[in-house]
């Protein structure tokens, strides 16, 4: 009996041994994460696509595609600052949430040289330091640029280049097949993403202008060919000018209008457009030929190298790469003591920006060249969204100035666009023929107008309309669905320092902006009592005050707001500047309107 109490008491305390082991093993399990499937599943089948930047507005274009755990970026742009930021010299996508991923990032793959595909490369790719793929024209704008800020980088191994006829580009696990299309700069190229989970074409800036003069017209055998394949998964196809209804003028165009212009021309006649446009440079040197005059370009007016590729920058690149002649093109300092009526300048400024050269010359900033009466200029590009305020001071400008302008609002086929309208649309969709459309690059109703055509035309099946930051997943033959929103958001550079544009200075900047400031530095003691008068000022509130009005009311209405605190209230800083706030607001919004709020900033001096 004794031994079968033992036995049992052996086998409970085993067994309460082997409970404890699975209990402990329990505990000891990794916790199961609540993460999308994108994020947690590296065998995941399908393919994921998000914008950083580039849905719903021109410009900023940043794009992400997501397989098995590794991304791959398409172009790294800047954007077009909003003026009431307030600051800043550029603006470019936050990489906060894919830093985190950067370990996983395969590489970066340009679509073609616009700043706003490769503009913010110089501020990102410094965060990821991954191959940069490119064709020749961008690769060596890349280098210039990096070079020029003194970045840190293999010149060979970080932009790697690969041919402007068409590449396949091995960046495991995505394969990426590259062809040639026609835009407003060489070498565009449009996209084919390749996975065991399908084919995506992205097709970057693009519009079909077969006569373009230096460059063979876009790959059309190889996009139909692409565009008529069952397995085309989706296509994230640029929208920037799906609204335009007329044909696209063509580059040889323009060539006929401008010589036209310059024939009549009595003086000098000036052409700003898009300084990375040679195409259009060279049918400027064409018209200019034609019309018994010789072509230049306006260059800096500061001899020193700039850290920045500007427009004899580009200059020297389509000579070297053989989009010029050496003759086509000569520099103003060449051409300058010509007679005026001899003389065609190409210059920047078409967009009204602060620096570029049209703008200086409509300032009278340019000492070695003066507008005159009898200069004509002749606007050849489009508006870009966002800069019409700049551009319109420069159109009432040189009006009062006296002198002849021509612009795309009343002279036609002055500018060739590098983005598709609707009939080179339709010409796309009776070749490409995606299960998904994903409409890119461009406003709201742009890419409305893209997706319905996709669907009407090109017989996609689905089309989604996504905000920057939502990710859509991809699968052959199953419906696509946004899985989850990351956080995106854009940054500022000013000077050196980094901003996100919902960065507290701004806030600041801008309500100061539109309803002033006012500093009060008020003497106290320790225990918060008043020790003299308030000193105050104002930026955009009292200086037309010459009476001291509104000064001296303030004044006296922080004494007897402070006096009328008690003596635990006065010792918290807090309360007395709601008291200071409370009490200028009283005399400010009495004076000027209800609407009025002023910021704020109060200065304690112990005394």
């Amino acid at each position: 009996m004794v031994k079968l109490k033992e036995k049992i008491k052996e086998k409970l305390t085993k067994k309460s041994k082997t409970t404890k082991e699975k209990t402990k093993k329990i505990a000891k399990a990794p916790k199961i994460e609540d993460k999308p499937a994108h994020e947690s599943d590296k065998n995941d089948d399908k393919i994921y696509f998000m914008a950083l930047g580039g849905l719903e507005h021109v410009g900023q274009n940043m794009y992400v595609y997501k397989y098995r755990g590794k991304y791959l970026i398409v172009d790294c742009g800047m954007g077009f600052l909003e003026e009431e930021i307030g600051a800043g010299d550029v603006q470019y996508c936050d990489t906060t949430w894919l830093e985190k991923h950067k370990k996983d990032v395969v590489a970066f793959v340009i679509t073609h040289g616009h700043e706003d595909h490769i503009g913010a490369l110089k501020f990102i790719w410094p965060k990821f330091r991954k191959p940069i793929y490119c064709t020749r024209f961008p690769a060596e704008i890349l280098r210039r640029t990096f070079d020029g800020i003194e970045l840190d980088y293999n010149p060979e191994k970080d932009i790697v280049e690969f041919s402007a006829d068409g590449a396949e580009l091995k960046l495991d696990p995505f394969i990426v097949e590259t062809f040639h299309v026609s835009h407003s700069i060489p070498e565009a190229q449009m996209l084919i993403i390749k996975t065991p989970a399908g084919k995506i074409l992205h097709t970057g800036d693009w519009t079909f202008n077969d006569a373009n003069p230096i460059e063979a017209p876009t790959d059309y055998a190889r996009l139909a060919e692409i565009g008529s394949d069952p397995k085309l998964l989706a296509c994230v196809c640029d929208s920037t000018s799906a609204e335009r209804q007329t044909p696209q003028t063509t580059e040889e165009q323009v060539r006929e209008t401008l010589t036209e212009i310059m024939k009549k021309a009595p003086g000098r006649v000036l052409v700003t457009g898009y300084s990375r446009s040679l195409a259009r440079i060279k049918m400027f040197s064409q018209a200019a030929r034609a019309a018994g005059r010789v072509a230049c370009i306006k260059e800096r007016s500061n001899p020193n190298p700039v850290p920045y590729v500007g427009l004899p920058e580009f200059r020297e690149i389509g000579i070297e790469y053989g989009y010029l002649g050496k003759d086509d093109v000569y520099t103003f300092d060449e051409i300058k003591d010509l007679p005026a009526e001899k003389q065609a300048i190409f210059l920047t400024g078409s967009q009204g920006e602060k620096f570029a050269m049209l703008t200086r010359l409509c300032n009278g900033h340019v000492k070695e060249l003066k507008l005159m009466p009898t200069d004509t200029v002749v606007f050849s590009a489009i508006i870009i969204p966002g800069r019409e305020q700049d551009v319109s001071f420069l159109y009432n400008k040189l009006a009062r100035m006296g002198i002849k302008t021509y612009t795309i609002f009343d002279t036609d086929h002055l500018h060739a666009s590098g983005h598709a309208g609707r009939p080179e649309f339709e010409r796309f969709y009776d070749m490409v023929h995606p299960q998904v459309s994903i409409p890119m690059h461009g406003e709201f109703i742009s890419e409305m107008l893209n997706g319905k055509m996709a669907m009407e035309r090109g017989g996609a099946k689905h089309m989604m309309i996504v905000h920057n930051g939502d990710i859509i997943a991809l699968k052959d033959g199953v419906e696509p669905y946004v899985c989850e929103s990351i956080p995106t958001g854009f940054v500022v550079m000013e000077g050196e320092t980094e901003r996100s544009t919902d960065d507290p200075v701004y806030k600041t900047r801008k309500k100061i902006a539109s309803n002033g400031a006012i500093f009060v530095t008020l003497p106290i003691d320790k225990r918060g009592f008043l020790k003299g008068v308030p000193e105050i000022s104002s930026a955009g509130i009292f200086e037309s005050d010459e009476t001291g009005f509104m000064k001296r009311q303030i004044q006296i209405e922080i004494t007897q707001a402070i006096d009328k605190l008690t003596k635990t209230e006065r010792k918290n800083r807090d309360n007395l500047y709601k008291a200071v706030q409370v009490a200028s607001n009283k005399v400010v919004r009495a004076s000027l309107g209800a609407d009025k709020k002023p910021q704020y900033n109060v200065h304690f001096v112990l005394k």
